[in-house]
């Protein structure tokens, strides 16, 4: 089970800046579970019910697990005794979840990712933790796409990185517009990708995705 982050007091001081970004306890994060659920028009109290704040309380350090780690440290294990490899490496079809920061509603897809090493390379389990890292937050995928492919870029320092990533928002599919099937794409491509067209199209080939 993952451990609970340690929550964060408030004290009677005044209030400042600092204070505004302090966690709440698990107690009042309990409390605001139950307020939601009062003003959806159920009872907190009743049977089904009773333990939920608790669940959902234990269900949200799993989704947002993120906040507690460093993307760059997972990358700093790196190889260089790779025997002179320079050809692009690729690791496809990183299932995540994660959760759009404007209705809190899950994002849920896959990220392919590659890089052109210029010295090192990294653990392959490397990649998918960045991926997680990043998808275990309040997310748009517009800025999980960046957040990958330059953590990678400034951690690894290689030739270039590729960042695609694929998946439906609920937010769209099951509220609002209701366009159950839809899926939204996005890339990030930095250095030798941006460059040449024809490794895009490499990368692209290599991730089983169409040019």
């Amino acid at each position: 089970m993952t451990p609970a982050p340690t929550p964060l007091r408030r004290s009677n001081a005044a209030t400042t800046d600092k204070d505004k970004t302090l966690r709440p306890t698990r107690e009042e994060a309990e409390e605001a579970v139950r307020t939601l659920i009062r003003w959806a028009g159920d009872d907190p109290a009743r049977e089904g019910l009773s333990s939920t704040p608790e669940r959902v309380v234990r269900s949200y350090v799993e989704f947002f697990a993120g906040y507690g780690q460093d993307p760059f440290e997972i990358l700093q294990r790196t190889f260089e005794e790779v025997e002179g490899y320079d050809e692009m490496v690729v690791l496809r079809d990183i299932p995540f979840e994660s959760h759009c920061e404007h209705h809190m509603a899950p994002i849920i897809g896959k990220a392919h990712v590659g890089y052109l090493p210029k010295h090192r390379v990294v653990g392959i389990s490397k990649l998918a933790r960045v991926v997680e890292t990043y998808a275990k937050r309040l997310q748009i995928q517009e800025k999980m796409t960046a957040q990958i492919a330059d953590a990678i870029d400034r951690a690894l320092q290689p030739l270039g990185v590729a960042v695609i990533i694929e998946s439906e928002h609920h937010c769209m599919t099951t509220r609002g517009v209701h366009k159950a099937g839809t899926s939204m794409v996005t890339s990030r491509m930095t250095g030798a990708f941006r460059d040449d067209i024809q490794l895009r199209r490499e990368f692209q080939a290599m991730a089983g995705l169409k040019p």
